[in-house]
């Protein structure tokens, strides 16, 4: 998986969760996927940095069949990773 970020405008933060068809060639799979990772961010909002649009991108149909708990601890993992959790403040 990979997380591509922006910072917006309009005052909220967006999220976006893409699967290809090469991932996973049924629609049910791909959403599948796709609630999956909805949900972890939603559980996981209050520790994602504000007003930012972000786009987690599947590549393995793997993210399907492994525990909710790795798939949490993944999406930290790529946000820690991003550097979007900075402090303003010291730059």
């Amino acid at each position: 998986m990979s997380l591509v970020f922006a910072e917006n405008t309009r005052g909220f933060t967006r999220v976006a969760v893409v699967v290809s068809k090469k991932v996973a060639r049924l629609a049910v799979d791909r959403n599948r996927i796709r609630r999956r990772v909805y949900e972890a961010v939603r559980l996981n909002f209050d520790l994602i940095p504000k007003k930012m649009d972000y786009v987690f991108v599947v590549y393995s149909k793997k993210v399907m069949h492994i525990p909710f708990t790795e798939l949490e601890k993944v999406l930290g993992e790529l946000v820690e990773e991003s550097k979007v959790c900075y402090n303003k403040q010291n730059g």
